[in-house]
């Protein structure tokens, strides 16, 4: 009898497993209030407000003076982007900076897609909404929203937006033609920082699902990388039904068995389904993981404790945040870049822009809020938040740029997204992709979706 019951009890379990595994888990759609006191008891106004990005002369002049009275330390002879922003190439910078660079200018290229704002959860969210100039007959466009991350902005998807909306007089044949909407991550630029602790990618999630709703979109794609990868996984794992198919260029997991794979894989590269390309990007894994990790990781641990304390002097001084920002463009771009004088910076983007960028953060006073989202995202210690360990559903489709930080292989992704129609091993680039390669990467979203309609 008891053989009887041990035998049940086991297969009891191994249906419960087989079940729970299949299940496909959401999270749930909550609500929040993220602006400063208690939530009013008036209906928010839910009105969509057109946006202008403006400057003064004012800003301009501070932002001069303050650039005259920097204090720079010597670097060291021969350590060129080995012990951070080398200081010989900030000069050059800064020299720009102050006499060429003109920000009245960039303001009028950011405002030549339109830009908006609209409350949710007691926030001003801003976002560009970009629509097609010319649609075939008989033809509407696909929704698609694309999220940034840090130390990125909206600007980021200027130069992609072009393929994605008007593709046949970029090159690019007009059979998937989109309207794009790039919101600003709460605490970035000109979206609203929360006044609450524990304003994370999932509440972001959500607001930006309502953003969606609220434009009229009850089905969409996303695309993301970086803190963007994140957030919308987050909304495929809230909303799956809603989310016509997921883009990403960066995701956030590795679990035990990866760890075990990366130690091994190299010698036995099929038992863990890595392809001869896998081998390349992840070995020798010492210099592609641990090393790379440690040198490129410290602005987190400092900003998923105490991001206020390091805000308070970029906040106050912008070439000491120019020089924090930028660095990232260096060897965020390609690893290699550390061991060049000027970080190749300008290899990858011009001065203009990745200055726009910074003026973003900068005229704003966003990089302090900007910051928190590592603290409310990876400040909680060992313990896991549930989005963590739920899968996602949606069709998914990867794009693995060669010099991320970290390559994530197909089978490490299937893991996790059930629904991988698509993985493409990307010929150039780095973590920055729409920013760095805008062609490639909407070639590979307009790929990712055709084979979606094809199925």
């Amino acid at each position: 009898m008891w053989l009887e019951v041990l035998l049940a009890s086991v297969l009891a379990f191994v249906i419960y497993r087989f079940m729970s595994r299949d299940k496909e888990e959401t999270l749930t759609l909550e609500d929040g209030w993220w602006g400063p006191g208690t939530k009013p008891t008036a209906r928010e106004d839910e009105s969509i407000r057109p946006f202008k990005v403006e400057t003064s002369d004012e800003e301009i002049n501070d932002l001069h003076q303050r650039i005259d009275r920097a204090r720079l330390t010597p670097s060291v002879e021969d350590s060129r982007f080995h012990y951070g922003f080398n200081s010989n190439y900030l000069k050059k910078v800064l020299s720009y900076w102050r006499n060429e660079f003109d920000w009245k200018k960039q303001v009028e290229i950011l405002n030549r897609y339109p830009h908006f704002k609209t409350k949710i959860e007691g926030l001003d969210i801003h976002f560009i909404h970009v629509k097609p100039p010319q649609l075939p007959p008989g033809r509407t466009p696909k929704p698609l929203l694309m999220s940034h991350g840090w130390p990125g902005s909206f600007y980021e998807f200027y130069k992609i937006i072009p393929f994605l909306t008007d593709p046949k007089n970029h090159g690019l044949s007009d059979e998937h033609i989109f309207e794009v909407i790039c919101p600003s991550i709460p605490g970035y630029g000109f979206s609203e920082a929360s006044s609450k602790k524990g304003f994370n990618s999932v509440a972001t999630a959500r607001i930006f699902y309502k953003l969606m709703l609220r434009l009229g979109f009850k089905e969409f794609y996303l695309q993301g990388g970086d803190w963007g990868a994140l957030i919308c996984t987050n909304i495929a794992q809230m909303v799956p039904s809603h989310v016509k198919g997921l883009h990403l260029n960066m995701a956030f997991f590795v679990n035990n068995s990866h760890f075990l794979s990366m130690l091994l894989g190299r010698h036995f590269p099929r038992l863990f389904g890595f392809t001869e390309r896998d081998v390349e990007l992840m070995y020798p894994f010492k210099e592609k993981f641990l090393y790379n990790i440690m040198r490129e990781s410290g602005y987190m641990h400092i900003q998923a404790t105490k991001p206020d304390t390091v805000g308070c002097a970029l906040n106050d001084s912008p070439v000491g945040l120019a020089a924090y920002i930028l660095e990232k463009f260096s060897t965020w771009t390609k690893s290699e870049f550390r061991d060049l004088e000027d970080g190749g910076l300008e290899r990858k983007f011009s001065l203009d822009d990745l200055l726009t960028n910074i003026m973003i953060y900068w005229t704003t006073g966003s990089i302090t809020s900007s910051q928190r989202f590592y603290k409310e995202n990876l400040g909680k210690g060992l313990n896991v938040e549930k989005h963590e360990k739920l899968k996602v559903y949606a069709p998914t489709g990867f794009a693995a740029f060669p010099s991320e930080l970290l390559h994530l292989p197909e089978n490490w992704l299937r893991s996790k997204y059930q629904k991988l129609v698509s993985y493409s091993y990307m010929a150039r680039g780095g973590h920055f992709a729409a920013f760095e390669e805008p062609e490639l990467l909407a070639r590979d979203i307009r790929k990712f979706v055709a084979l979606l309609e094809q199925q």
